[in-house]
């Protein structure tokens, strides 16, 4: 219905913005009576992709389940109704050891009032750092759905869920290196010599317009690990080597200016959690948009209604709640 070309339904094509795209129905040569939604992929874009599924309401049954269905979804987890939502699983990808970590449904029905927050904040967090950005988003994508809810009186949701995807890998970065000093000039990683226009490129470090100054503008463009990877090479090999780094924030019209953010100071080897603040904990108003996706999935027990969908929404304040707390603290 959402998708049907002849939709008028003003409800129903506000819906089409928080939905996968609907790409028709498919049966299997070798069963062609069994038939299949097609359905956008929604991870297609993301390099690395974090995904979470959250069943959201706060019953899991919907108005024509039997008293046996009702029990045995309210004994599945019996806090849905105080809560609002349930974890059904994520995957999460951390940047350090370049691989998933991953957590089932069992993982979600673990959760209680006291712990849900930091459940869920697992899910944001990439093995470095929260990523606060991400949250921001997602709180933003769900408050647009919230609103689509408040608004309609059209359709109840039972056993609905929100997908979260987001890209785990750091997106590409530019920033520039200043006032670059040498405690010893054998500490300089290869591919930070200055006074080079293009000294090295392999997908970690590209050096450009050294400036009679000294300033360096690098691109940091596959992720700290990458970057991690490379200052170990070279920090083995001199430890004793000290290189201190002055980081100015991107202004949104590509002026560079001062910033607090990394004072100048002796790193001693550590690059890594200086890099962290920098990725991870930018000035709001400097951030790029986080690249986050939040759709709504699992449709097979959606019922007309001339009310609005008091569970759901219930279930979407609560999760935003959450989130903002995570976010906040």
């Amino acid at each position: 219905q959402v998708y049907d070309s002849d939709c008028c339904n003003s409800i129903l094509l506000e819906l089409r913005e928080y939905l996968p795209k609907y790409f028709g129905v498919w049966s299997p040569p070798t069963a062609p009576n069994d038939m299949y939604l097609k359905l956008e992929d929604v991870t297609r874009k993301f390099n690395k992709p974090c995904i979470m599924d959250v069943k959201i309401g706060q019953k899991s049954y919907d108005p024509y389940a039997s008293a046996e269905k009702i029990q045995q979804q309210v004994s599945k987890y019996p806090l849905m109704e105080e809560i609002g939502f349930l974890v059904l699983g994520m995957r999460v990808y951390h940047v350090y050891s370049d691989s998933y970590e991953t957590q089932n449904q069992h993982y979600g029905r673990s959760l209680t009032k006291e712990t849900v927050k930091d459940g869920i904040a697992k899910f944001f967090h990439n093995g470095y750092c929260l990523r606060k950005d991400v949250i921001a988003a997602s709180i933003q994508k769900i408050e647009k759905i919230l609103e689509w809810f408040e608004g309609q009186e059209q359709l109840n949701f039972y056993a609905s869920s929100l997908l979260f995807v987001y890209e785990g890998s750091c997106k590409a970065t530019t920033m520039r290196l200043s006032d670059v000093t040498l405690a010893e000039k054998r500490g300089v990683p290869k591919g930070l010599l200055p006074c080079r226009d293009i000294v090295e490129y392999n997908n970690n470090i590209q050096v450009i317009n050294s400036t009679e100054n000294g300033k360096i503008e690098a691109s940091v463009s596959k992720g700290l690990s990458k970057f991690y990877a490379l200052h170990q090479k070279a920090y083995a090999k001199r430890h004793h080597s000290q290189l201190s780094l002055k980081v100015e924030n991107l202004e949104p019209d590509s002026v560079w200016k001062s910033s607090t953010c990394i004072a100048q100071e002796h790193l001693n080897g550590n690059v890594i959690p200086q890099l962290e603040k920098v990725f991870c904990h930018m000035p709001a108003e400097i951030k790029e948009s986080a690249n986050v996706e939040v759709r709504m999935i699992d449709f097979a027990h959606v019922f007309p209604s001339n009310t609005k969908d008091e569970g759901y929404i219930y279930g979407l304040k609560n999760l935003i709640t959450v989130l903002q707390h995570i976010l906040d603290n």
